[in-house]
């Protein structure tokens, strides 16, 4: 396969971390180019690539085939709508956008271009979540009927940073929300109804630090999906009840920390979640009562580049589609209608 060559706007956390180091390891990416207002921190990671200050200049560039984008998220829309009318494809670091009509006009747009949009929705390749995942589709949990799933940190303090300042699409329900909301749609669909309390429980909070949510489905499947700044010891990440039995998950996908650490994909031990994390299994079995432990499976982020790289030479279909990722976004818009009017929401 011909190399595609990559063109990254924003050399932040989110792009630093989550994106070049995973990029750089995939066959058939060629990460050539970096915008960056900070062109000596970007050459300390990757001395290879071309630093520009400007994303216009990706525009022009004609070998650049595919633009990701991790700039602050009300910059997400502009950025992809002018990558798109250049002809390139584009990746769009979570969320989507900041509403469903920016997300509806992208969609129409890439269609129009013949372009690939999507969203990096990378939990989904999260080892807890995998596990998870693998263990309802086999049905050893029956039919699930609670579905509960924790991103709880403890950051007392409020930072100084965009993420936490009341900027448009800022806090943690377009932080955290999309991959918990994201997760809940690959397992189940897209709900019918959205309850939701959106809180600032720190006190100098300036945009949500806290949310509570509540999917339901016409079987009456509830998905509650919760994040908090002030959790200082975590319980299950996930507890998932069914007509046969319960699954628990304590712990956290590692792949976060591993790369913060300076791992890579391929590196040993990347993705392998330690042992003492390893999921609770309670059900029956064909009329037998069974209790244990069920191995974690090894996550993969470099999952999602390998399949879009593979998606762009039309080999494989999108790892995350804009659509599906539309779905995410009417999800969030939901919550806050609930929130802000004090009602369930119907999708």
């Amino acid at each position: 396969m011909q190399p595609i060559q990559v063109g990254l706007i924003g050399f932040g956390f989110s792009g630093s971390t989550f994106h070049a180091p995973v990029i750089t390891q995939v066959p058939g990416l060629n990460l050539t180019h970096v915008v960056s207002s900070d062109p000596s921190k970007v050459h300390r990671r990757l001395p290879q690539v071309e630093v520009l200050a400007d994303p216009r200049a990706l525009w022009d560039h004609p070998d650049i085939e595919l633009v990701v984008i991790t700039t602050p998220n009300d910059t997400h829309f502009p950025y992809a709508k002018e990558a798109l009318l250049s002809g390139k494809h584009v990746v769009i670091e979570k969320p989507f956008v900041i509403d469903v009509a920016e997300a509806d006009e992208l969609i129409k747009l890439a269609a129009e271009q013949n372009r690939i949009l999507s969203v990096y929705h990378n939990r989904r390749y999260d080892s807890d979540f995998l596990t998870v995942k693998q263990v309802v589709e086999q049905g050893l949990l029956g039919t699930v009927h609670t579905y509960e799933a924790h991103f709880d940190r403890y950051r007392p303090e409020v930072r100084i940073r965009w993420r936490e300042q009341d900027v448009p699409g800022a806090g943690v329900l377009y932080d955290l929300g999309p991959h918990l909301i994201d997760q809940a749609i690959q397992l189940f669909g897209p709900p019918q109804t959205v309850w939701a309390d959106l809180l600032m429980q720190r006190p100098q909070a300036q945009v949500t630090d806290c949310f509570h949510l509540i999917l339901g489905y016409e079987n009456g499947l509830r998905a509650i999906l919760r994040a908090s700044c002030l959790v200082k010891a975590p319980g299950p990440r996930y507890q998932v009840h069914g007509s046969l039995g319960t699954l628990t998950k304590y712990g956290m996908d590692p792949q976060e920390e591993m790369l913060k650490q300076g791992m890579k994909p391929g590196d040993p031990g990347w993705g392998q979640e330690s042992p003492e994390f390893q999921a609770t299994l309670s059900t029956t079995v064909q009329g037998v009562e069974m209790q244990g432990t069920v191995p974690t499976l090894t996550g993969g982020y470099e999952t999602y580049y390998q399949q879009l790289a593979q998606a762009i030479r039309g080999q494989a279909d999108v790892p995350v589609s804009a659509q599906e990722a539309r779905i995410t976004m009417q999800v969030i818009s939901a919550a806050i209608a609930s929130a802000h009017e004090g009602r369930v929401v119907k999708i």
